[in-house]
């Protein structure tokens, strides 16, 4: 499978709006907020992806993601424990899962995933993380590992490290400090997208 190289990871569907338009082909719905605007949080990044023909993944809320014909969810470990994986296979959606430390990797290698995601490589500023930075070389490591399948490399990625992180392995660059927290999230946005569609 191949992805797009820009993955933007963002809180709710207004930012979706606002940024899949620019030329976004791969974003994340990552809403945190109340439980009960999921549904509509969902069914509003749907709308707006359709629109432009953006894939949208769903991260967490799997169960409303199926309920919403949603095609393509993100786990974490934690979510894993309590996600119905084979539910999730039977719908036939696509699986992107967060990974840390080698047992994480198996884990998320035996539920054949769309892709793996690696991170933080850097420090990131937006949440406090339980794992040290991964760094570069883990990206090689892990995509020796994985062979064709698709690696996520996430946490304090600037675009003026993206020809390292691709050259350390990555095949996609997911992004959310440096769009969330931009001055100018939509000239950030075609920043990233030049960016990556420059990079071969």
């Amino acid at each position: 499978m191949i992805l797009p190289r820009f993955y933007p990871v963002l809180p709710d569907a207004a930012m979706i709006a606002r940024l899949v338009p620019l030329g976004v082909r791969l974003v994340q719905l990552r809403f945190k907020g109340d439980v009960a605007e999921i549904p509509a949080q969902i069914a509003a990044a749907l709308a707006v992806c359709a629109r432009h023909g953006a894939q949208l993944v769903v991260n967490d809320h799997w169960q409303a993601a199926l309920d919403h014909g949603a095609d393509f969810i993100h786990l974490g470990q934690e979510d894993l424990d309590s996600a119905d994986t084979n539910a999730i296979a039977r719908a036939g959606v696509r699986l992107g899962v967060s990974t840390h430390d080698r047992a994480e990797l198996d884990r998320a290698l035996a539920l054949n995933p769309a892709y793996i995601a690696l991170g933080p490589i850097w420090p990131t500023l937006l949440k406090q993380m339980p794992w040290h930075p991964q760094g570069l070389g883990k990206l090689t490591r892990w995509k020796s590992r994985i062979g064709a399948v698709p690696l996520v490399a996430i946490g304090g990625l600037t675009p003026a490290r993206l020809p390292e992180v691709f050259a350390a392995g990555a095949n996609v660059a997911a992004v959310v400090t440096d769009l969330v927290t931009a001055p100018d999230p939509e000239a950030q946005t075609r920043l990233w997208v030049q960016a990556t569609g420059a990079i071969v």
